[in-house]
């Protein structure tokens, strides 16, 4: 297995919880920092050169009526437009729960210009992609679905990138759900969490808590075709965080659980790269990896840092937060 290298510290004053990552035009690192650790800091989101420079870009705009935002997934348009996923409810402030929205930041060089909130009232939305004129968001708790096994169903949800002010129910009448999902794993019940494409227009979903990437393919007309658990091996992969894929279309995949970073081969063969103890993670150990990215030749993943219950490695939360590298 590989030996990660630590690829930054970040600012303090910007950021207690990293997460999300995307690429800009200009091939800046673009990060999302939901800041759960400290939450007198607003959510915000970074951007790094390739010679480190790290600066804040903006705040997310938060919802009145809780006086916050917590990005998480992150991507921008080929129009240069943000997609941002705001997962409120991820702390567990019974305050925040339904308060999740999936927001478009259209830019004008460097300043929002507008703000356009393309669904609200969201339990727990988490990964974000766009492909082809549509959003797709995982929600990776959906507690009002009343499934006869008992299990804790998910979701991932589908809108057009125009849409606007849609009010989701967090249960199965909610047409904008593409697929569902049933986490098996009594000790682990959290679901959908890390999503990908691949070349071809497949989606490859995470079930977080059965450590397990599906696969989902479409109809002519986008509808499911079918979605199938396409790769599991409890050796090499106990959790399922981020995904991202590299132009192989190999995925890689971000085992929160045990602080590593998994393979998974286009045929489907599930090898761990690296993992590392629980650290602060300050010599370039994965700390709780959330996210993976491909950037510049490497692997660049976000250190969350901050979940210690059962079947965690991580038991503390440290200061600074770290990114970490592999080779790719």
């Amino acid at each position: 297995m590989q030996t990660p290298k630590l690829f930054t510290t970040l600012p303090e004053a910007y950021v207690s919880t990293p997460d999300g990552m995307t690429i800009d035009a200009a091939g800046n690192l673009i990060l999302a920092c939901p800041n759960f650790a400290d939450t007198s800091m607003p959510g915000c989101v970074l951007r790094i050169s390739k010679d480190k420079h790290i600066e804040k870009w903006f705040d997310v705009p938060i919802l009145a009526e809780t006086g916050c935002a917590r990005p998480m997934g992150i991507e921008i348009c080929s129009c240069g437009d943000i997609f941002i996923v705001d997962n409120q409810g991820w702390s567990g402030d019974e305050a925040l729960l339904y308060k999740g929205r999936v927001l478009r930041l259209g830019m004008d060089g460097d300043q929002i210009k507008k703000t356009t909130v393309i669904a609200s009232g969201m339990e727990h939305p988490n990964g974000l992609r766009v492909r082809d004129g549509f959003v797709y968001v995982t929600q990776s708790m959906l507690s009002k679905v009343d499934d006869p096994t008992g299990k804790l169903v998910s979701c991932v949800y589908k809108f057009s990138i125009d849409d606007e002010n849609i009010e989701v129910t967090n249960t199965l009448a909610d047409k904008h759900i593409l697929t569902t999902f049933l986490t098996e794993n009594p000790d682990c019940q959290y679901g959908a969490d890390g999503i990908v494409f691949d070349r071809a227009g497949n989606l490859y979903v995470g079930n977080f808590g059965d450590g397990a990437v599906h696969k989902i393919s479409f109809n002519a007309d986008g509808s499911v075709k079918e979605n199938i658990v396409w790769a599991k091996n409890e050796t090499e992969l106990t959790s399922t965080d981020g995904l991202c894929i590299d132009d192989a279309g190999n995925i890689y995949v971000a085992d929160f659980s045990v602080n590593a970073i998994a393979k998974i081969t286009p045929e489907g063969k599930v090898t761990r790269l690296a993992q590392s103890p629980d650290s602060d993670g300050l010599n370039g150990e994965l700390d709780q990896p959330g996210e993976p990215i491909v950037w510049d030749g490497k692997i660049i993943a976000s250190c969350f840092d901050l979940v210690t219950d059962a079947g965690k490695v991580n038991t503390a939360h440290e200061m600074p937060a770290t990114l970490a590298m592999l080779e790719l």
